[in-house]
């Protein structure tokens, strides 16, 4: 089988085309580049998927921790603690029993044990509140002559936040949240190891490298490769995110405008 063959029947194996079987041996570098690769399609879609709803519960959490009332305060904050206060992995393992257990009293709530839905949603809530504390601390930094400025000019509620509060406080957290995403895609790769099942053996990225360092006892081939995907992802995820940095700071000079800086974090 040449390489071309291999990429026709793999490249989309994780989402159910193509060929079912997995290579049992004589196991090729391009097995396993187009495999691990194929794997990746999940890691970007649960990566994906839940930055973009996060954002705005992010947001809406980051007011809620702002405002005076400490009926919008203090779940926000007790939200915010949980979230980030346990390991992820630990709420891949609870979600996983939860919905399970809800599947069993109503069935309407199967697709929840399911990896595509249930991890989805738990990536969701903790990437919505480790932005919002990363958005709640950009909101406090504002300067306050900004505010002033708006209320001078007879701004309040909703103009003086889509205006004044919403986009300075994006252009402060920004480069935060571009490490934040980061850290989200790298946090998918535990979906597959926490409880939600691979069906059919359709995992992510880790999922297939893990099989090939298994079936072949030998890591150093298909990690690696693993590795190279998640470096392409990061360097894509930094172009975009800072195509959008420069936009926000557009008016800034250029001496003044805030660059986006990669700071793995080695423990969350």
């Amino acid at each position: 089988m040449s390489c071309w063959d291999t990429i026709a029947d793999y490249a989309l194996r994780s989402v159910g085309v193509g060929e079912r079987l997995l290579p049992r041996s004589d196991f090729t570098l391009c097995q396993q580049v187009t495999l691990i690769g194929s794997g990746m399609i999940w890691n970007i879609y649960f990566g994906l998927l839940a930055l973009l709803s996060g954002f705005f519960l992010a947001t809406a959490l980051a007011m809620a921790k702002a405002a005076h009332s400490p009926l919008l305060r203090k779940p926000a904050e007790w939200f915010i603690f949980v979230f980030r206060g346990s390991p992820l992995f630990i709420q891949f393992f609870f979600a996983y029993f939860l919905f399970l257990s809800l599947k069993n009293v109503y069935p309407v709530f199967s697709p929840l044990t399911s990896a595509w839905l249930g991890a989805l949603v738990v990536l969701f809530l903790n990437t919505s509140a480790y932005s919002a504390e990363i958005f709640h601390g950009a909101m406090l930094s504002i300067p306050k002559g900004d505010v002033e400025a708006a209320d001078a000019y007879g701004m309040s509620g909703w103009p003086r936040f889509r205006r004044i509060i919403w986009p300075t406080m994006l252009r402060l957290a920004w480069p935060a949240y571009t490490n934040e995403a980061i850290f989200l895609f790298h946090a998918t790769a535990l979906v597959f190891f926490s409880g939600f099942p691979a069906t059919q053996q359709m995992g992510d990225a880790l999922y297939y490298a893990n099989y090939f360092a298994d079936k072949t006892f030998n890591p150093f081939v298909p990690y690696p490769i693993l590795a190279v995907y998640f470096i392409l992802l990061t360097l894509s995820v930094i172009g975009i995110f800072g195509i959008v940095n420069r936009r926000l700071n557009r008016h800034l000079p250029q001496a003044a405008r805030a660059r986006i800086r990669l700071r793995p974090m080695l423990v969350r």
